[in-house]
C-alpha cells in the first residue's frame, strides 16, 4: 500500500484534547455582523486561545488539520449574539461582550461603519462550561461558551455549573438563556462567515 496523501498531517482518532472547562485567555479573530435566522441583529465572535493561555492556540490547529476543501473555523470558537432583547433593549450578552473586550484592551468602543474592524487581534477572556443539548434526537455533552470575561479576570473565574436539558426537543439546541447567546447545532447548513 502506498501512504495515503496527506497522512502526516491527519490528526489520529483518539488523539484529541477536549477544550478545559472555565476560564480562557483568548484573542478575537474575528467579529462579524449579521442577522439571525428570525431577523434580529446579532454578532458572530471567532476567537482563539491565546499564547499565555493553557491551551494555546486551540482553534488554529484544528483549523490547520481540517483537511475539507471549505474548511471553517471550529465551531466551538464562535459565538452568535443577538445584540437586542426582545423588547429592543440591549441583550446582556452583548452589553457582556462589549464590557469585556473594553476592560481587557483599555478602550472604548468604536460605534458606525467601523464597528467590526476593532476586534481583530484583540484580547478578551472567555469561560466554557459543559451544556447539554439534543442533536439527531441523542443528548450530548458539549463544551461551549458561556461567558465573556475581562482578560485580567481569567484565572479567577469560576467553572460553571453543567447546564441541562429540563425539557429534551427535537429541534435547535437550547439556547443559553442567562446570556442570551444563540447557538447554531453541529452540521447545520447554517454558513459561519469565517
Amino acid at each position: 500500500m502506498q501512504k495515503p496523501n496527506s497522512f502526516d498531517d491527519v490528526q489520529a482518532g483518539g488523539d484529541y484534547t477536549p477544550i478545559e472547562v472555565g476560564g480562557h485567555h483568548a484573542v478575537i479573530i474575528s467579529v462579524k455582523e449579521q442577522k439571525s435566522s428570525t431577523g434580529k441583529d446579532m454578532v458572530v465572535v471567532a476567537l482563539d486561545f491565546a499564547k499565555n493561555d493553557k491551551q494555546p492556540s486551540y482553534f488554529k490547529a484544528q483549523f490547520d488539520n481540517d483537511n475539507r476543501d471549505e474548511k471553517k473555523w471550529p465551531y466551538q470558537a464562535v459565538q452568535y449574539i443577538v445584540t437586542e432583547d426582545g423588547q429592543g433593549k440591549c441583550s446582556r450578552s452583548f452589553k457582556g461582550f462589549i464590557t469585556a473586550f473594553e476592560r481587557s484592551n483599555n478602550t472604548t468602543t468604536n460605534w458606525g461603519d467601523k464597528f467590526v474592524n476593532q476586534f481583530k487581534n484583540k484580547k478578551i477572556g472567555v469561560v466554557y462550561g459543559e451544556v447539554e443539548e439534543e442533536y439527531n434526537g441523542e443528548i450530548k455533552t458539549r463544551r461551549r461558551i458561556r461567558w465573556f470575561c475581562e482578560d485580567a479576570n481569567v484565572d479567577a473565574q469560576k467553572t460553571p455549573e453543567k447546564k441541562t436539558l429540563t425539557t429534551p426537543t427535537t429541534s435547535a439546541p437550547a439556547s443559553n438563556n442567562n446570556y442570551d447567546f444563540v447557538n447554531i447545532p453541529e452540521g447545520t447548513d447554517e454558513e459561519i462567515p469565517f
